[in-house]
């Protein structure tokens, strides 16, 4: 995993890299916020989505939710970079929609737009 910094907004953005998968399940996502918190110092972190669990995808499982649900209860801001368009799930596709219209999650086609989005919200 390497943990780049950037900076949109006047904010710290963290961009995470890796070429496995980092959030499998409730615990990885926390080991990820804290883990981002001590090297970088951020509150907001861009991932992009194969460092997720396919399962994350699944809402069948809520797995999903329920990490979403750590990042918005520590307060950090999380976007998710990737092509969600594969996923022909309506129920998925309406929780992208909802998670992206708020200011905490967001699912986003680039990195650029994901650091920009993060940047912006408070």
């Amino acid at each position: 995993m390497e943990i780049s910094k950037r900076e949109s907004g006047g904010r710290t953005i963290a961009v995470v890299h890796s070429s496995e998968i980092l959030i499998q399940d409730v615990q990885s996502a926390l080991d990820l916020m804290a883990t981002v918190r001590y090297e970088a110092d951020c509150d907001r972190i861009v991932i992009h989505k194969s460092a997720l669990s396919e399962a994350f995808f699944d809402l069948k499982t809520r797995l999903a939710g329920e990490i979403l649900q750590k990042f918005i209860n520590y307060r950090v801001k999380l976007a998710i970079v990737g092509d969600f368009s594969a996923y022909t799930s309506r129920a998925l596709q309406d929780f992208i929609y909802e998670s992206n219209g708020g200011s905490d999650i967001f699912f986003l086609p680039t990195e650029e737009q994901a650091i920009e989005k993060v940047g912006m919200v408070k």
